[in-house]
């Protein structure tokens, strides 16, 4: 068997080509079915599912679904993450991790999931990734425009109406996303949850993504409101570090900001690895002290 030379095609060279574009005819009409051709230069124009009712179709095999609901999708919205935002005396910590999932493939370890809508407002992604991305950018403009006819800046609770509008219009389309909205106004730290159902809540702290409750289980433990900034970022670090270390879909980089009256600023970007050896350094001090 390892002795057999393989022929590999030239066939792959050809797509793009119009020598595919015929043979892809000639295989449509010798098959008898009506596959309507993709003509450029004429807009609007989109290929649909070869089948009776395509719409139905769609819904049935791609949409976006949570827990086992997608089981008989021929497309499952495999998605994995972990977000966390929450308020303390000395401003905001925003904490994520960087890598992106498709089922058990992980596509990149180095996506930024926190929006920078401005220098006073940030937004974090969780589901899918275009989803989060365009539509936070999309916040992004509608902020600037408010700014513009104002002549002032948009609060916090303000830009999270403003996309929790958004996806209420867009509701049952199919999108995917849990996101937080956070930042610092005239009234002070606030901190946001819209998801993609037009859910908007208000909130001390929140974390979201299939990570989600191992970050909470810390955030649980030893939140508290009067933290020191340096206890902050700690809290932040080990949440997101003990999320990734017990789900699969999170890892790589954690993305830590810190927001205050003056606006955001960039903390660290550390590699989950390196956090694992340090708190495990801790641990065996702590249990040899002991």
């Amino acid at each position: 068997m390892f002795g057999t030379s393989l022929a590999i095609g030239s066939d792959i060279l050809d797509i793009g080509s119009q020598k595919f574009d015929r043979q892809s005819d000639q295989r449509a009409i010798g098959s008898g079915a009506m596959v309507p051709r993709l003509a450029l230069g004429e807009p609007g124009q989109f290929e649909v599912p070869n089948v009776a009712d395509p719409a139905h179709f769609c819904r049935n095999n791609f949409a976006s679904a949570c827990g086992n609901s997608d089981a008989g999708q021929a497309v499952k919205f495999a998605k994995g993450t972990t977000t966390l935002a929450f308020k303390f005396d000395g401003g905001i910590i925003v904490s994520v991790d960087s890598r992106s999932t498709m089922g058990a493939y992980i596509a990149s370890g180095t996506v930024k999931k926190v929006i920078e809508i401005n220098p006073f407002l940030l937004g974090t992604m969780a589901g899918g990734a275009a989803d989060c991305s365009f539509w936070e950018r999309n916040l992004g403009i509608q902020c600037r425009m408010y700014e513009l006819r104002n002549k002032k800046r948009i609060t916090v609770a303000a830009a999270s109406k403003l996309l929790a509008n958004t996806m209420s219009s867009y509701r049952g389309y199919g999108l995917s996303m849990g996101t937080m909205i956070t930042g610092w106004d005239e009234t002070g730290p606030q901190l946001y949850y819209v998801d993609d159902d037009g859910t908007r809540l208000h909130g001390r702290y929140f974390s979201v993504g299939s990570g989600s409750t191992y970050a909470y289980g810390v955030l649980d433990t030893y939140y508290r409101p009067d933290l020191t900034v340096e206890e902050a970022i700690d809290l932040g670090k080990r949440a997101i570090y003990h999320a990734c270390h017990r789900d699969a879909m999170s890892g790589s980089i954690n993305n830590l900001y810190h927001v205050t009256k003056d606006g955001w600023v960039k903390i660290h970007a550390i590699d989950v690895n390196d956090m694992h050896y340090q708190y495990l350094e801790e641990k065996k001090n702590a249990m040899a002290s002991s």
